[in-house]
């Protein structure tokens, strides 16, 4: 599975400083066009006297310039410029004959505490509220100050929406401090499943090879001194199971080594050449190991998805291994039954009932039990009453494979 975050919208991509120009621009447009008898209108809707004088026109040619690098000094000094776009908001209040920083000069310090708020840890977003609130309340006492008129009402509606910048902001640095969990959390569950993968993939590998060439060798000691010609083939078994095992264990490494960087190994398969066309020969290596597998087919054995193939392989492989290692039994029995909907695999053994798994020394049931898991499908495996032991599993085949 793939951890890479999805690519961001086209205008999360803006960077801050030209939000908080373009919110300045807009606000300084509407403080213009207010300052006319719009149609329908007996007069303007704002007025001021040194509005349209020279020194009004500097003082708002400076507090744009001011406010621009504001902006410019968010994403390297957040407060720094924050600080910037606040002084910009009370000096162009100045030329416009209010008595309180007006809405439109301070929506651009909205967006800065916005973008603060969330790019920010939280202590700054705090510190950059208590900035934009404390320039609200030091503007009015500066004016209370010097017995002029303040305009409290709409000043408290101000700092409302500098309440809401920073409740936004802060929502949207949550959603994206989880957002980053989940894909942490993503990245090592893919880590756990594909060591665990490994795992399953190494012991089935490995164990089974293990026990035929524990039996072959303990043939051949036996007879070697006299059947030669007997304890000479169980040497070429041997020889053959350390090939095969050796193979398996180079493709596994060249797998884990190929893997683009990044993604998960799921998509690399270990060992892509099992399946259930291999339980013949599998029962014919054991065979000849000294432990017989009888192989029975029911219903016609049709394809199957490359993932249950390889598991119902791996199933048999392990059960017949557990067989060899710890039943001390000199048979058993493999039944596949290919249904319509699912493939049921059973193997039974009259041994002695016992498993490394049962006893707690092994991880061959639990590798087989997660297996079938993975697949959503039923796994039981124990004693049977009569004597023995059974293992047996039955993995859903998705409709329309078939």
């Amino acid at each position: 599975m793939s951890v890479t975050p999805p690519p961001q919208p086209s205008f999360k991509r803006v960077p801050p400083h030209t939000w908080t120009a373009l919110a300045w621009l807009v606000g300084s447009a509407l403080t213009f066009l207010f300052r006319f008898r719009l149609p329908g209108e007996a007069q303007p809707a704002q007025q001021g006297v040194l509005f349209f004088r020279w020194d009004g026109l500097a003082m708002l040619a400076l507090a744009t310039a001011v406010a621009f690098a504001g902006g410019q000094r968010l994403r390297r000094s957040p407060l720094a410029g924050l600080c910037l776009i606040l002084l910009a908001s009370a000096g162009a209040s100045t030329a416009l004959s209010v008595g309180e920083i007006p809405l439109l000069q301070f929506v651009a310090a909205d967006v800065a505490v916005y973008v603060i708020a969330a790019a920010r840890p939280r202590r700054t977003g705090l510190a950059a509220l208590a900035m934009a609130l404390g320039t609200l309340t030091g503007y009015l006492l500066t004016r209370l100050a010097f017995g002029w008129v303040v305009g409290t009402s709409a000043e408290l509606t101000v700092a409302l929406t500098a309440v809401v910048a920073w409740l936004l902001g802060d929502a949207a640095h949550q959603s994206r401090r989880h957002a980053e969990q989940l894909r942490e959390q993503a990245a090592a569950q893919a880590v756990t499943a594909e060591r665990l993968r490994i795992a399953r993939e190494l012991h089935d590998m490995v164990a089974h090879s293990i026990g035929i060439i524990a039996l072959q060798s303990g043939a051949a000691r036996r007879v070697i001194g006299t059947q030669p010609e007997r304890a000479r083939g169980a040497l070429g078994e041997i020889e053959t199971a350390s090939r095969e095992t050796l193979s398996g264990l180079r493709r596994m490494l060249g797998a884990l080594r190929t893997a683009e960087p990044g993604k998960a190994q799921e998509t690399a398969p270990l060992d892509p050449g099992l399946g259930l066309a291999d339980v013949d020969r599998l029962a014919k290596t054991t065979t000849a190991a000294g432990v017989r597998v009888d192989v029975r087919w029911l219903g016609e054995l049709r394809p199957v998805p490359p993932e249950i193939d390889v598991s119902a392989y791996r199933i048999i492989q392990e059960a017949v291994t557990n067989v060899v290692r710890h039943a001390g039994t000199r048979s058993c029995r493999v039944t596949v039954d290919s249904r319509d909907d699912e493939l049921a695999i059973e193997v039974l053994d009259d041994g002695t009932g016992r498993s490394a798994a049962v006893d707690g020394t092994g991880y061959g049931l639990l590798g087989m039990r997660e297996r079938v898991g993975l697949l959503h499908g039923e796994f039981s495996a124990q004693p049977r009453p009569e004597g023995g032991f059974r293992v047996a599993a039955r993995l859903p085949v998705p409709a329309g494979v078939r």
